[in-house]
């Protein structure tokens, strides 16, 4: 078997086994798994949730008010606890870590993206285990990613993973709720994201965590666009980092979209561009998936959000569907100004022109038509 680059995140019920304190027997198994995968010849990254409850440990559990500040004020606190608690379990296999923390910026900015990658480069190279949280310290709602499933994706699509896994509470994803409906089947393999896929999703997860399946499909769909398989797998599973890597059916196994996409097109994917949202009439979308073509100022038919140029946004067709993602040559005022005008009139509009282009070719994400919101075949 060929070495693996591999994402673990580690969600907050796996690290208490139910309980509402870290559980340390189980961490330290999951530690001897990644230094086995390790010794293996598998390079590993970490994404562990944690750091809110290690901080609620940490301070004799108070009463809890689930504030933002409050919220900030854990994550300070247990923080260094969880990553103390790494360090000395690690350190029994002779394994040294480092703390990576990031937020939404991390990924939008393309500079901050590209030093995060060498950061994550450097750290497989001389054999430290990156750690990753989301900075929880100073992450406000506009910056947070939200979640680590989401988390995870983006760092897998960052160092360009073969394959996610997502260790939870459950042993993957079922044709039901399987605490409500004893017929409930585990779903083996999933090969396209659909709306029944999101239909199967549910809501949030345990009050200890913030995700749930719905949070895990969304990073699902984000790894698999670009090219890394996913696998949902019970947390607590006997060897199950070392089985889910042999090739064992455990889990939910979602399949990677057939070619991986080039390094910059992964940074304009991570990119979740809620603040924008450009649409298109048919003609202009039509140019975009069967015709391989740039997006014009002529083809947008409204702009939404706020965004600046060389940000991403997301192009939307006429019925609602998310098409396209792109670096747009224009702010989101002057977008609106220019939306459905013919090219050689964006100057006499603007008193400028960034060319003809609002989104170029070689600066889109063709996501294509598929059943879902956002499902459709990545084309680039």
């Amino acid at each position: 078997m060929k070495p693996l680059r591999i994402v673990v995140k580690l969600g907050t019920s796996v690290l208490t086994g139910g309980q509402d304190r870290l559980c340390r027997p189980r961490m330290v198994d999951l530690l001897r798994q990644i230094a086995a995968l390790r010794e293996a010849g598998h390079a590993v990254v970490l994404v562990s949730s944690g750091a809110v409850l290690a901080g609620w440990e940490q301070l004799g559990f108070p009463a809890r008010k689930r504030t933002l500040a409050e919220k900030q004020l854990l994550a300070a606190v247990g923080q260094s606890q969880l990553m103390h608690l790494y360090a000395q379990m690690a350190e029994i296999y002779g394994i040294k870590v480092a703390q990576t923390l990031l937020t939404r910026d991390d990924f939008r900015d393309r500079r901050r993206y590209l030093n995060a990658r060498t950061t994550f480069w450097g750290c497989l190279e001389k054999g430290v285990l990156p750690i990753v949280n989301e900075n929880d310290v100073v992450a406000i709602e506009e910056i947070k990613v939200g979640d680590n499933d989401n988390l995870a994706a983006q760092v897998a699509s960052l160092v360009e993973a073969d394959l996610l896994l997502i260790c939870t509470d459950c042993e993957g994803l079922f044709t039901a709720d399987p605490r409500t409906h004893a017929e409930a089947e585990l779903i083996p393999e999933v090969a396209q994201i659909t709306d029944q896929i999101w239909a199967l999703a549910g809501g949030v997860g345990s009050h200890r965590g913030t995700g749930g399946m719905q949070t895990k499909i969304q990073a699902a769909e984000i790894a698999t666009r670009s090219g890394v398989a996913v696998r949902i797998v019970l947390g607590d599973a006997p060897d199950i980092l070392l089985r889910a890597v042999q090739g064992e059916a455990v889990g939910t196994l979602f399949q990677p979209h057939a070619e991986r996409l080039e390094a910059r097109k992964r940074w304009i994917l991570s990119e979740t561009a809620t603040a924008s949202h450009l649409s298109v009439d048919a003609g202009a979308a039509k140019a975009l998936l069967a015709s391989g073509k740039s997006l014009l100022a002529a083809g947008v038919t409204a702009v939404s959000g706020s965004f600046s140029r060389g940000q991403t946004v997301r192009i939307f067709a006429s019925d609602g569907r998310e098409i396209a993602r792109g670096l747009s040559r224009y702010d989101a005022a002057d977008l609106s100004l220019i939306q459905g005008c013919r090219s050689d009139k964006i100057e006499a509009v603007l008193g400028y022109s960034h060319g003809a282009e609002v989104v170029h070719r070689d600066d889109l994400v063709v996501l294509g038509f598929g059943p879902g919101n956002i499902t459709g075949q990545i084309l680039d």
